[in-house]
């Protein structure tokens, strides 16, 4: 049996970050890392030299400590790269965030003013029936911006990444992932006119060869230092004893081995910690885990024999006619991610669920789905282009936010505090859909945890570090309550 102060489950950036911060502080620990590699969803996936992110990720936050991390970690390997996104719906790409011009110029006259009309409709509604508190993201969307609105921009991309009806979905997820954030600032700037919005930042961090190489050198970092990563490595058990967990069991291969720990951080997903610990939890939190559910997604990579495609970093695909969700263009966020001179790759994404049609298509269907699609898109790809492509596939990409998972939520929270010793970090370790960086940072706070401070990781509010018009002053409000660990729960937005 092996023993080391702190026992981190996960080598996503999350708990990466846990085990850097505690190394920082002299305190050893040990990371269990079912995959292969580290990076989580934030790894980086290589074929035939090619490197392609697990969607497309952004170096972008004004979490201090988090950008002090990432520059103590890369330093000279980050490089700047221009921000360029656009959406394509109805057969017609619109800039993202969205000029006036080519919006009205795309919607035609009649559309938008059908649009403006459909938005004061919604605005007199709300005038009428102030204390209207809408419960769904269909409610939500519509009650800010106006059924029309809401079709054209809102429905149909989000039916297609989450897979369930927009009237499913709690409103929680819209105030999220919507409130004050650049997509409806654009919207109502290029339909209504407004010119107070301010802009999206012009550019961003991004490391050389893909996000993956921040959390390989910090692999690289916390082994020279004497803290162990054990990839392909898959926690079966958690033990514990009253409101102590006392033990680990983890298989590697065919070796199992036992970690006990006087600390344990975890990253992975809430609902199948729950499944892990012996003896097992009340009836009520199994079922509360049960009950939490998830989005898996995959990418099909093509290379493709085209020098340039399209300038932007990633497309957003909102015309239901096409499965593809979203496209990455990986040379547009670092040339290095491309081997070969004259050619690029596009990451095709597809948001599913495991076992559906998508997940359960072979990889040669999956990639001349891919590659009929791209075809069809008219960017420039010729049937011939397409030389070849490779398929990842990612369970639990993203935590659901169904009508019944903050009631399911609250019971797994309320009896994960009841330990002493045990705390969950990250994106699935919270079942929140969050950014890197907010990951990150419950991490860095559960590693100063450890070492005597006293954050309530539940309750840390970074979302507005994730609007990019946001002012210093405000920030600097926000990292003054979230040092303080305010009691405002609401959690931040994910360009995944």
């Amino acid at each position: 049996m092996q023993s080391q102060p702190v026992v981190i489950i996960g080598g996503g950036p999350a708990g990466l970050t846990a085990g850097y911060e505690l190394m920082k502080h002299g305190m050893q620990s040990v990371v269990l890392e079912k995959a292969d590699k580290v990076g989580g969803i934030s790894r980086t996936e290589t074929y035939r030299g090619y490197r392609f992110d697990i969607g497309g990720h952004r170096f972008f936050t004004k979490v201090g400590e988090v950008q002090a991390l990432w520059k103590e970690i890369l330093g000279d390997d980050f490089i700047q790269v221009p921000r360029l996104s656009r959406i394509y719906y109805d057969g017609k790409f619109y800039d993202y965030p969205l000029s006036i011009s080519r919006t009205l110029k795309n919607l035609g006259p009649i559309r938008s003013t059908l649009i403006l009309i459909s938005y004061l409709e919604a605005k007199l509604k709300k005038y009428r029936n102030p204390n209207f508190e809408a419960e769904t993201f269909e409610e939500w969307v519509i009650d800010c911006f106006g059924e029309r609105l809401y079709r054209i921009f809102f429905k149909t991309y989000t039916e297609k990444v989450w897979g369930i009806p927009c009237n499913q979905i709690r409103a929680d997820w819209a105030a999220q992932r919507i409130k004050n954030m650049s997509l409806k600032q654009a919207v109502i700037n290029a339909v209504f006119g407004s010119q107070n919005a301010k802009s999206l930042i012009k550019e961003f961090d991004y490391p050389r060869l893909g996000p993956g190489m921040m959390w390989e050198r910090c692999q690289e970092l916390l082994e020279v230092h004497g803290s162990a990563v054990h990839l392909n490595t898959e926690v079966v058990r958690v033990e514990r004893e009253g409101n102590r967990i006392t033990k680990v069991v983890a298989k590697e291969g065919d070796r199992t081995f036992e970690l006990t720990g006087d600390h344990f951080v975890n990253s992975m997903p809430v609902s199948a910690l729950m499944h892990r610990l012996d003896p097992a939890p009340p009836q009520e939190v199994l079922e509360a885990a049960r009950g939490l559910k998830y989005r898996d997604f995959l990418i099909v990579s093509l290379i493709v024999n085209q020098d340039h495609l399209f300038p932007d970093n990633w497309l957003y695909i909102h015309s239901p006619e096409f499965k593809v969700g979203r496209i990455q263009n990986f040379k547009n966020w670092s040339p290095a991610m491309v081997p070969e001179a004259g050619k690029t790759c596009l990451g095709m994404e597809y948001f599913c669920s495991e076992g559906d049609t998508i997940w359960e298509m072979s990889d040669q269907d999956l990639i001349k789905l891919a590659s009929k699609e791209i075809v069809r898109l008219n960017l420039g790809v010729n049937p011939e282009d397409v030389e070849d492509g490779c398929i990842i596939r990612q369970r639990k990409a993203y935590p659901v936010y169904d009508g019944e998972y903050r009631q399911h939520l609250q019971v797994l929270q309320d009896y994960i505090q009841t330990f002493e010793n045990l705390q969950t970090v990250g994106r699935n370790g919270m079942h929140r859909y969050n950014n890197q960086d907010h990951s990150m940072l419950t991490a860095l706070l559960a590693a100063k945890n450890i070492v005597g401070e006293n954050h309530d990781l539940w309750n840390i509010n970074v979302e507005r570090s994730y609007h990019e018009n946001f002012t210093n002053e405000e920030w600097s409000k926000v990292r003054k309550t979230a040092a303080e660990a305010v009691t405002e729960n609401q959690p931040i937005s994910s360009a995944a």
